[in-house]
């Protein structure tokens, strides 16, 4: 998934890795602090995280814990129930092969940065992970926290040790890989593989869910699918990005006139956009910025021109924003392209 949408996590999923990093030492005011997250943000489980934030998390819990292989243990310092609502429509599915099925389809809620997708091989079933987010810069942290907790949520849901045939990882081999044999022991592991994946006997994917009550999954359903739906969505963010883009004319488009083409009051737009975390001088910033350089390529336009059609009153406010935003003016920039 490889939208302009920024790539994201669910709060209650960031939330994870923020409660196993403190569980394991760290201070869990100073690790918000360091990735420019604010308590408030975290209230609302099914709010959003940024993936580049989340990524910042992994650096920042691993350094503070001093335990580079906190990712390989999140299955056993978290319930996986506190995934939050896709834990709750798997844990109502009647087998634990509908709750594979759930979990692929509302896989983007948990995290929308890698996809999760499930094949029957025989008398097989693997259930494969793949990372689709450019955010994601660590993928071992991402793909190892992801199959612990789903090797976690196996047991939890049926109440079975599910022995598992084999366990691939995309990444290479390790130099030290003894917590990755302690976790999945005694599957047989393969790094370097094409894809990362857990493959289990296929007979295991009709076990019954544990407790799971079939008058409750339609109304976890319906939350899934709300948000699902709202997350599929373009974020405001987008929509005012969008506009910036079409209005930006040979002259500057003003907040006030973004939100009355977004049928917004002023008011109101700044603080969904301070919601998202960013404002519109940084949008505005972005969009001339992305505009500038793909401007530059174009040897027919000369910078005079590039600052007009992004609406600067003199060139050189541009070439000074330019030099902001990259460390080189236009001309140098346009050299190295």
């Amino acid at each position: 998934m490889t939208s302009s949408r920024e790539n994201t996590l669910s709060v209650s999923s960031f939330n994870l890795i923020w409660l196993a990093a403190r569980q394991r030492g760290a201070n869990g005011d100073a690790l918000l602090n360091a990735v420019g997250i604010t308590p408030r943000q975290l209230t609302d489980p099914d709010a959003r995280i940024p993936i580049r934030q989340v990524q910042a998390l992994w650096r920042e819990a691993i350094a503070a814990t001093a335990d580079p292989h906190l990712d390989l243990k999140l299955g056993e310092l978290i319930h996986p129930v506190a995934v939050g609502v896709l834990a709750y429509v798997m844990m109502h599915c009647p087998t634990l092969g509908r709750a594979f099925e759930k979990l692929c389809q509302y896989q983007d809620i948990a995290c929308d940065g890698v996809r999760t997708s499930a094949q029957r091989e025989g008398d097989f079933y693997r259930l494969s992970l793949e990372v689709t987010s450019p955010d994601i810069i660590y993928p071992e942290y991402t793909l190892n926290s992801e199959l612990v907790m789903y090797l976690s949520a196996m047991r939890a849901l049926t109440g079975h040790l599910i022995p598992l045939t084999e366990v691939t990882f995309s990444y290479v081999r390790p130099l030290d890989t003894r917590e990755h044999e302690r976790v999945f022991a005694p599957t047989r592991l393969v790094f370097d593989a094409p894809r990362t994946s857990l493959l289990l006997e296929a007979r295991w994917l009709d076990t019954p869910i544990l407790n799971a009550n079939p008058a409750l999954f339609p109304f976890f359903a319906q939350h899934a699918d709300d948000l699902l739906r709202r997350l599929r969505q373009p974020s405001l963010t987008d929509r005012v990005k969008a506009e910036i883009l079409r209005l930006l004319k040979g002259e500057e488009p003003t907040l006030a006139v973004v939100a009355d083409s977004l049928a917004m009051g002023v008011r109101t737009l700044q603080n969904h956009l301070k919601e998202e975390g960013v404002t519109y001088q940084q949008l505005l910033d972005e969009v001339r910025r992305n505009l500038a350089v793909r401007h530059l390529r174009d040897p027919y336009l000369s910078t005079s021109d590039i600052a007009y059609l992004l609406g600067y009153s003199e060139p050189s406010v541009f070439y000074r924003s330019f030099k902001k935003w990259t460390g080189a003016t236009p001309g140098e920039y346009r050299k190295l392209a």
